[in-house]
């Protein structure tokens, strides 16, 4: 296998890491204000991601680290063509950040509400975004001979590329819904459990439809990985409805596992196919770098991801327990106005 081969298949286990681990989560902050009655509720719900959260946003560093070095020209034409797109998930991304860490700095419901709706629409924001970008790249874009993006912001607003991030959106949300039954106890749990169900169908049905309209594009042996994600996704709903919340979420992560290698499978050996001219797509050899560069990243890879799925899975362990209304102290942050 080649050095270009690897590092596509290795440029797509870091995506489909970083949309398990950060699907869940974007989930929990789209539902705050659905599932947190009050102000207690939604400090539970914050603090179920709260110390995994940022660690999970280092695999979308590490990809775009890895798109950049492995395949510059892919990397370019991204970033030149999905500016606007990237740029508003990088505003959501840092709004979230901001937000949950400064909604508990002052004691006023004003201004926690205010963080709060910042906190849902800076998670919907990306996991619908997401999805309409990952449609882009799959279905292709108008690229012409230098590989430069020739549409505008609204061709990226096409029908696939729209279905596709309604897809992600509700496949997240249902991720965080069964990952909150996982995590949090009594009146809580149970609504997280009720909702999971209603979320489970809106998956099954946009997931669906966007799985067939995949396959019945790319065709071959999309329609393998498509069948096996939509019974991942079937199996998660069951489980949802029947409150094996376990299963539930090791079903959901498999559909989000499965649905992202469909993409890339679908995707190889391009990288970003032009539907102005095929002769004119990027492929995983005309936008990768030297061999000699691949040769470094590569070792480097082998000795430092270990110690980051070491590091990762070692804060999972540590903070895997439930959280309920009982563990969060009362009051907090500094008194609104001046005194």
């Amino acid at each position: 296998m080649a050095l270009t081969d690897i590092w596509f298949l290795l440029i797509a286990v870091l995506w489909t890491g970083y949309f398990v681990l950060e699907g869940f989560d974007f989930g929990v902050g789209t539902l705050l204000r659905i599932l947190g009655h009050d102000d207690t509720d939604r400090r539970v719900l914050i603090n179920t991601i709260g110390p995994v959260w940022d660690g999970n946003e280092v695999w979308l560093l590490v990809a775009g680290g890895a798109t950049f070095a492995a395949f510059p020209l892919w990397y370019s034409s991204l970033f030149s063509g999905f500016y606007l797109a990237l740029l508003l998930v990088l505003v959501a991304l840092i709004l979230r950040g901001v937000a949950f860490e400064f909604r508990g700095k002052i004691d006023s419901p004003r201004w926690r509400n205010t963080w709060d709706w910042i906190i849902v629409f800076a998670s919907a924001a990306p996991a619908l975004l997401w999805g309409v970008a990952f449609g882009n790249i799959v279905h292709g874009v108008p690229l012409d001979a230098q590989h430069h993006f020739t549409g505008t912001f609204f061709t990226l607003l096409n029908p696939y590329a729209l279905l596709g991030g309604l897809a992600t959106l509700t496949l997240f949300t249902f991720h965080g819904a069964v990952f909150l039954a996982l995590k949090t106890t009594d009146a809580l749990r149970d609504r997280a459990r009720t909702l999971s169900r209603a979320l489970g169908g809106a998956a099954f049905v946009f997931g669906g439809v966007f799985l067939v309209a995949t396959a019945v594009e790319h065709g071959g042996w999309t329609w393998l990985s498509a069948t096996v994600a939509a019974l991942l996704l079937a199996a998660g709903v069951l489980f949802a409805a029947g409150e094996r919340d376990g299963f539930a979420f090791a079903s959901t992560a498999g559909t989000i596992i499965a649905v992202t290698f469909t993409l890339f499978w679908s995707l190889y050996p391009d990288v970003l196919p032009s539907t102005t001219d095929p002769a004119f797509s990027l492929t995983t050899t005309n936008a990768s770098s030297t061999h000699y560069t691949l040769q470094i990243m590569t070792w480097v890879a082998v000795a430092f991801t270990p110690i980051v799925l070491a590091y990762q899975a070692w804060t999972y362990w540590v903070f895997r327990k439930r959280i309920s209304r009982a563990s969060i102290p009362a009051g907090g942050g500094l008194p609104a106005g001046r005194r």
